[in-house]
């Protein structure tokens, strides 16, 4: 597995998916925001980021896709913990991301994130590194989640995550074995 920052959003890098194969994959061809990938067979997860508009010192992680016959490999999480070790070395404090269902808040949680308590945007909750971890604040993320109209499989992950602890965080790839 390689991962690459394909650049800053100011290198003006447009990155093409398979619509048929990735979600949100017309929002990576802009060239507004920096990008990251992961493959091996080809890519087959990206991540799309740029400056919070409104502090400097964070970066937001707009989009994270993962090829859909892929999925459920933790790719996702392994590239946002790539993302954010990235934003680190360039002199970030902080990272957000916003996530719209149970399976990309457990995403976020395994690449280091917090639920910070917010909402934006259509029905995003906010979670952000560094942050609080604790058992509290991630099922107050999930208790959000069960409040909406979901799939027979979110409520059967919802339900398996009750009373749960955070999950453990993935490891940088460029660290090798091993996480926070």
């Amino acid at each position: 597995m390689e991962f690459a920052l394909l650049g800053w959003p100011e290198d003006g890098h447009r990155l093409r998916l398979d619509h048929t194969r990735f979600a949100y994959a017309g929002k990576f061809v802009m060239t507004s925001t920096g990008k990251a990938v992961v493959g091996d067979d080809g890519v087959v997860a990206a991540a799309a980021f740029d400056a919070d508009r409104t502090d400097d010192a964070t970066l937001c992680v707009r989009y994270v896709t993962v090829r859909t016959d892929r999925q459920g490999e933790r790719l996702g999480a392994t590239l946002l913990r790539f993302v954010r070790a990235r934003a680190t070395e360039r002199g970030y404090d902080r990272v957000t991301i916003g996530v719209n269902n149970p399976f990309s808040f457990q995403a976020a949680y395994r690449a280091g994130f917090s639920f910070t308590g917010e909402e934006r945007g259509l029905a995003e909750l906010t979670l952000a590194w560094p942050g609080e971890r604790s058992t509290e604040r991630y099922q107050a993320g999930l208790d959000r989640f069960r409040e909406r109209d979901l799939s027979a499989e979110e409520q059967d992950f919802l339900a398996a995550k009750r009373g749960r602890d955070p999950p453990s965080v993935v490891a940088d790839p460029a660290d090798g074995p091993g996480g926070d």
